[in-house]
């Protein structure tokens, strides 16, 4: 299921201004005829599409447009082109005519409501003030996957004209430099003119980057603890089971989950089995929603709250490097143990049990619950409310819906665009390497899965959907 899911790690800090107040003198110097003369934009234009090569009917944001004769130029070579500035009156003419509807006015101090696959900022930068170039550079990065900048660092001429200085931030090449090596990114191309500094950099990852440096939530030596104690408690071992011919509905916490109610009450009502995870337990009590079983996996103690109170019926499907309170209270005749299968802990396990049944899978209780349920004979799911991305106000960025219920232990994770065949997902770095995972899973069971639906318009149904158009062409 192929798919190119990219996602930026450097962690930006945000800046959240009120307005900016060079926008007016912007606006006074763009009413010059004197200013608006020459467009540098436009005239590197072909030199970034040599280094670029962009395929008809991408997605380019021009940061800091000005007149848009660069975006015009982008537009006739059938690029898809997003225009942006902090004053609408810098725009020729004829390019508001016949791109105005692709202008956004927009603060480059604040982070951008929109993502794009090339970036394109000539001219720009020097005109930032100094203690506001971080914040704009990262910006800058995280919208856009390659960007291409041109950055002068000389003195302006044309202030002077309203008795204003206009480049405030003026370096040379190396400074420059230095800035991307800072935020990791990856130089594809640089070039040290002589008055201007060229780069096109990446600061995106894939999201396999994210799994491969990523940290474990809870310190090594804490989870051997827990699977001490958790095993040595006398609980049952999850076995294999014979494959049976159940739908089983899985429960995420993924804020899609609230608009499937009325139809996880009615397969509920019907007998179909449901299995949530983590959260989206205690949201099941609170809709009348009996769980079949829950699972849980993190290590960390306060995942204790996603197994009580105790419901009668319920099976708990809880990993052996849980902490010892996610167990606490829970009937020893429906609790079972199951294991990561990582290697750090297999002596524990060997001399516990000499024998057990690892479950592979990936980095999030969902990745691990679906190679769970296929161990014990389940192989049709539709999954609710496992979205991997969040709900993001597009008029206000800090208004964010992370889960379909209250979870403050995720409300500080930064979010990071993540581009899926056109489309642009707003994800923490966990979900964006949880969705790299899920490919990878969906790959490793194969034939050995019957039916895998994924409810919603998040970012794991968009896969399955664009990865089966890839597979129709």
């Amino acid at each position: 299921m192929p798919t190119e899911a990219w996602i930026r790690t450097y962690p930006p800090k945000v800046g959240i201004g009120k307005g900016n107040p060079e926008a007016e003198k912007y606006g006074r110097m763009w009413a010059l005829p004197e200013y608006r003369a020459v467009s540098p934009g436009e005239e590197l234009v072909p030199v970034f599409m040599g280094i670029a090569k962009p395929k008809v009917g991408a997605d380019i944001i021009d940061f800091g447009c000005g007149t848009g004769r660069a975006s015009m130029a982008f537009a006739k070579h059938g690029l898809n082109v997003t225009m942006v500035d902090f004053v609408s009156n810098c725009l020729d003419d004829n390019v508001k005519e016949k791109l105005g509807s692709k202008f956004m006015k927009w603060d480059l101090e604040n982070r951008l409501p929109i993502a794009a696959e090339y970036g394109y900022c000539t001219d720009t930068m020097e005109h930032i003030p100094p203690d506001s170039v971080d914040t704009v550079l990262n910006n800058i990065l995280l919208a856009a996957k390659h960007v291409f900048f041109a950055i002068p660092g000389f003195p302006d001429k044309l202030g002077g004209l309203i008795g204003e200085q206009l480049h405030l931030t003026q370096h040379d090449f190396s400074w420059w430099k230095q800035k991307f090596v800072e935020r990791d990114c990856r130089i594809e191309f640089e070039q040290d003119l002589e008055n201007t500094s060229l780069f096109y950099v990446s600061a995106w990852q894939d999201g396999q980057s994210i799994i491969d440096h990523g940290e474990l939530n809870e310190a090594q030596e804490k989870i051997r603890k827990n699977v001490e104690t958790n095993c040595a408690n006398g609980w049952e071992q999850v076995t294999p089971h014979q494959t049976n011919d159940y739908d089983v509905m899985i429960l995420g916490g993924g804020p899609s989950l609230n608009d499937y109610i009325d139809e996880i009450k009615k397969n509920r009502a019907e007998g179909m089995k449901v299995v949530t995870l983590n959260g989206a337990y205690n949201w099941a009590a609170q809709h009348g929603i009996v769980p079949s079983a829950t699972v849980c996996v993190d290590a960390r103690e306060f995942n204790a709250r996603f197994t009580h109170p105790v419901v009668d019926d319920c099976k708990y499907l809880i990993a052996s490097q849980c902490h010892p309170s996610v167990l606490e209270g829970l009937p020893h005749d429906k609790t079972f143990l199951w294991h990561t299968g990582s290697e750090k802990i297999e002596d524990i396990l060997k001399e516990r049990y000499g024998g057990w049944w690892p479950i592979p899978g990936g980095s999030t209780v969902l990745l691990r619950a679906i190679p769970l349920l296929r161990t014990l004979g389940y192989h049709k799911f539709i999954l609710y409310g496992c979205d991997s991305c969040v709900v993001r106000n597009q008029d206000d960025m800090d208004l964010i819906k992370s889960h379909a219920y209250e979870q403050p232990e995720n409300d500080k994770d930064p979010l990071l665009p993540v581009v899926v065949g056109g489309k642009t997902f707003w994800c923490t770095t966990w979900q964006s390497a949880q969705a790299t995972e899920f490919i990878s899973l969906c790959d490793f069971l194969g034939e050995q899965i019957e039916n895998l639906e994924v409810r919603g318009d998040g970012l794991l149904a968009w896969i399955i959907e664009y990865g089966a158009s890839l597979e129709n062409l």
